[in-house]
Order: structure tokens, then sequence, then C-alpha cells
């Protein structure tokens, strides 16, 4: 034996190597349950998660606040000359410089859980900074301005400065307070040191405001948060799903191989089976026809018809079991050629008649004429019609009539219609009776069991055919059996093809 064909071995040999591949994939499903069952979507478990969301944001947002701090400085000279607000428009810029400088050291490294914690407190610093700059703009004045003007000026720059801060950085937990606590402290200096009724106003509605924005911005992180919880258990159910449709796959695959194993077993088994089977039927012939000489005891005679008896119900079953593994394994091959379907029906009822005739059964026949042949293999048909017509004998009690019909169908294809007037079969039974080995509750209390591969087999063959099989009964009035052939099965007559008249392709002559 050669080297190669020693290390192929047989596809239906069941790989144990795929039981402990099996059972690492159920270690990971109950895995990825319980952390699905215990997670809960706190907040501190999403931490790195949102403080890069809060990164990536701002890389849109990075030129807004240096814009919006030179329209403060060139609206405040313009309007109002003599405020100086250069010196913080540069401390400004510088911090926000600062702080995206710090984001991009931030995006660039590693966030794992441990460093997001350290990183989020980096930026918190910086925005504490940030706050010490809208701190002084806050604690600036005018002395020398005419009105409230510079008052209005300053407070709706700090509400906007407010609002956009919160909305911008809300993904950075605390970040509102961190930069706009400075401004609350240094109004409320202010005030203390003199400040007029105004100056209280502005630190009571700034202080509100910023209450309220800080409720807002918590709402909106925690609404991130429960999304982000969302979609990682939806990422792990959609984990969960395939690692269960790929042990859904290999479990069927390995059916499919099991049972195409048992059809190919059975199959190559025929000879092996039929050949003692037909032996047994044979010498038990030979024996109770008495050829070679008379039995003496009249009980050896009776236990040969036994034998004879149960070896041709035994054969049978293994021409059936063997017919279906054949179908099942691809080894069912048609012999087709050009068959007649009343003459083939006329002759199956011929071979059930006597058996019909001992149940006082008739059998009524009603065939369309002048049908055309069938492309068909003439066995694989005989053996539909004979299946159904024993079915049919089979259950139809004493006295009962069996209606055979062959005829067209809407399609133009041919159908045989064996029907009865038994017993009937339940509709919930219908599947089952159609299934291999299934038998409904009639059949099995009756005396006569099949083994509940016949119909199967008719499926089958029916299939082979490109045809269809229907199966129609009621309770106690009963059964309807249909095999239908296509159109495409039947041979048509075509008409003669008329010759074409030949053409006169001289040239004309015009006078």
């Amino acid at each position: 034996m050669s080297t190669r064909s020693s290390s192929s071995p047989d596809k239906n040999i069941v790989d144990r190597s795929r039981i402990s591949k099996n059972r690492d994939v159920a270690r990971t499903v109950r895995k990825t349950r319980d952390r699905l069952q215990l997670a809960g979507g706190s907040a501190s478990s999403f931490d790195r998660e949102m403080l890069a969301l809060h990164l990536s944001s701002l890389q849109n947002t990075a030129v807004l606040m240096p814009l919006f701090v030179l329209l403060i400085g060139i609206s405040a000279s313009y309007f109002f000359p003599s405020v100086n607000l250069y010196p913080w428009m540069l401390a400004a810029l510088a911090t926000h410089s600062f702080t995206v400088v710090l984001q991009s050291k931030a995006r660039k490294s590693e966030l794992t859980q441990q460093h997001a914690e350290r990183w989020r407190m980096r930026l918190l610093g910086a925005q504490l900074v940030s706050g010490l700059c809208w701190a002084w703009f806050a604690y600036s004045d005018c002395s020398s301005c005419s009105g409230s003007g510079f008052f209005y000026f300053k407070g709706a720059t700090l509400m906007v400065a407010l609002s956009t801060t919160s909305f911008t950085l809300f993904m950075l937990r605390g970040s509102t307070l961190y930069t706009f606590l400075p401004v609350v402290v240094s109004l409320g200096m202010a005030v203390i040191l003199g400040g007029s009724p105004l100056d209280l106003a502005l630190l009571a509605v700034f202080t509100i405001v910023l209450v309220f924005m800080s409720f807002i911005t918590d709402r909106m992180y925690n609404t991130n948060i429960k999304l982000l919880s969302y979609q990682s258990e939806k990422d792990d159910l959609i984990a969960e799903l395939e690692v269960a449709n790929s042990m859904s796959d290999e479990a069927r695959r390995r059916a499919e191989e099991a049972n195409l194993a048992k059809s190919r077993f059975l199959a190559s088994m025929s000879h092996e089976l039929r050949t003692p089977l037909n032996a047994i039927l044979g010498f038990s012939e030979v024996m109770s026809t008495e050829v070679l000489g008379p039995l003496n005891n009249p009980t050896y005679k009776e236990y040969v018809g036994d034998i004879h008896t149960s070896g041709q119900h035994l054969l049978n079953l293994i021409n059936e079991i063997l017919d279906l593994s054949r179908i099942e394994a691809g080894r069912y091959q048609l012999s087709e050629e050009a068959v007649q379907l009343a003459d083939i029906t006329e002759d199956c009822i011929g071979m059930v008649q006597l058996r019909a005739k001992a149940k006082t059964i008739r059998i009524v026949d009603q065939f369309e004429p002048d049908m055309p042949d069938l492309w068909a293999d003439e066995k694989s048909i005989r053996q539909v019609i004979l299946n159904l017509l024993s079915n049919a004998v089979k259950f139809t009690p004493s006295g009962g009539e069996i209606v055979v019909k062959v005829g067209w169908t809407g399609s133009g294809g041919q159908y045989v219609s064996i029907k009865d007037n038994g017993p009937g079969i339940p509709e919930e039974e219908i599947p089952v009776v159609l299934s291999a080995f299934g038998q409904g509750s009639i059949a099995i209390k009756s005396a006569e069991q099949g083994t509940g591969l016949g119909l199967p087999i008719v499926q089958a063959i029916l299939h082979k055919h490109d045809g269809q099989f229907l199966l129609k009964s009621k309770l106690r009035e009963g059964t309807e059996a249909i095999a239908i052939l296509p159109v495409k099965r039947v041979l048509q007559s075509l008409p003669a093809v008329e010759e074409a008249q030949p053409v006169d392709r001289r040239k004309k002559s015009f006078a």
C-alpha cells in the first residue's frame, strides 16, 4: 500500500479531533453568555471607548475654539477700544494649543483600560487650565465704558462658551465643571469685592446654567454609554450566533456524512444480502413442492412454507431498503425508453387482481383514449404504480372499491390516480407516512404492516423523472394517490417538415 493512500482516510469516518474543537466552541459560547448576563453596561467598563470617541471628535472641532477666541478679541476691540483682551487671547490660544498637543499624544498612544483613567485626568487638567483663562475673561472689566454694554457682551460670551464647550466635550466626563467652575469662582470674587447687582445677577444666572448644562451633558454621557453597551451586546450576540451556526453546520455535515455512509453501505450490500436469501427461497420451494421426495412429517412441510413466506417477505423488505439506499446514494440510474402509461397501469392491475378478489374488492379503471407515449423508465414506473395499487388493496376493506384513472394534467403532462374508499389517513399524519419508515396509526393497527418505504420510494422515483407525487386523504372517506409526470416527458408526434420552395436567383430582364 502506498503512503499516499494510507494517509488519506475515508471522509465518512468520524474525526475525533473535532470533539475537542466543539468543546472549545461551547466554552466560548458559555463565556460570552456569562459576560452578557453580568456586564450590566457600567460606565467604568466603557471608559476607554468613550475616551477614544472624545479624542476622535476633537479632531473635527480643533479649529472651532481658536476661531471663537479670535472673534471675541476682534469684536471687543471694535466695540470697546479701551478694553485690552490681547494678553487673554494669547493665553487662551496657548492653552488651547497645549490641549491639542496633549490630545494628539493621547490619540497616538495605546489606550488600554489601565491608561484610560490616567489620560482622562490629564485632559481634565488641561480643561482646568483653559477654565482659568475663562475666569480671567470673566474677571475683566471696562471702567471707562459707558453703560453696561461690556457687561452684556461678557455675559453673552460666557454663555456661548459654556454651551459650546458642553456639547463639544460631553464625552469627557466632568469637563464642563472643570472648565467653568473657575469662572463661577471669578464671578463670585467680583461680587464679594464690591460688584454691582448686575454682577450678582450674572453669577446667579451663570451658576444655574452651569448646573443645567452639567446635568444635560451627564445625561448625554450616560446615553452614549447605553448605546455602547447595546452595541457591545449586539456584537456579542452576533458572535454567539455565528458560533452556534458553525456548530449546527458541523453537526449537519456529520449527520449527512453518516447518512451517506449508511446509504453507500446498504447499496454496496445488494449482492451479499440477496444471494443467501435467494438460496433460502430456492431450497424451501424445492422442499415445499417435494421435488426430491416426500416429507414424511406434515409439520415439516408447514415449516418449509413458513420459511418460504418469511424469506419472501424479508427479500421484499431488503429490496425496498436497497432501492431507497441507491436513490439516496445517487446510484439509481434510469433506463429510459418510450412507454405507454395506460398499458403499464393495466398490467399492474392484473398483478394485484388476485389479492383484490380475495378481499372482494372491485377495481374500476378509467383511462383516457389515444394517449401518446412517455419517455421514462418502464421498470421504475411499474414499481410506482404497483406500490400505490398494493397500498390501496391492503387498506381497502372487504367489499370496497378502487378507482384507477390515467389521464392528462392541466399543463399537458400525464397522471395516474388511484383512489380507494378505505379508512383514510388523518391530515396531520400525511407528512409521517411520506417519510422513510413512517407509518400512520391506521397502518400500525392493521394486521398487514409494511416497511414504511413504499411511498418514499414512489416520491424518489417520480423526482428522478422530474415528476410530482400528491397524497390526498380524509378520515372514513378514503385516500387518493396521484403520480404526475411532466409535459416534457410526453412524446408528441410532430408534423412532417415542409420543404422550402427553391428560389429562382436568375436575373430578370426588364424591357
